[in-house]
């Protein structure tokens, strides 16, 4: 059985930083398309950042410069980086893994950037 487990969201002050984990068991994300999503409020899912296998990184452009995507294969985990956070975004934070045609999501994780 395939799971992926957030954590490390909370509570941050604006200019603050959090980092996220995702733990996956059931598959070696090695092989995998690694990547965090994010929901706001009344809002869409949005992609935010992406790690392939072989560790091309992708992101978002309201996210890049700030956010790091990185990923510990001995430990198959994936981990978000967030410095520099703003009140938007706030959002709950979705891991995924993507090997087409197969895509597991996570349960989420919610950040939330308030002074």
């Amino acid at each position: 059985q395939v799971q992926l487990v957030e954590s490390g969201g909370g509570l941050a002050q604006p200019g603050g930083s959090l980092r996220l984990s995702c733990a996956a068991s059931g598959i070696i994300s090695s092989a995998y398309r690694m990547g965090w999503y994010r929901q706001a409020p009344g809002k869409q899912r949005e992609w935010a950042a992406t790690i392939s296998s072989g560790g091309i990184t992708n992101y978002a452009d309201s996210v890049k410069g700030r956010f790091t995507i990185s990923r510990d294969n001995a430990k198959n985990t994936v981990y978000l980086q967030m410095n520099s956070l703003k009140p938007e975004d706030t959002a709950v934070y979705y891991c995924n893994a993507y090997l087409g045609p197969q895509a597991y999501w996570g349960q989420g994780t919610q950040v939330t950037v308030s002074s």
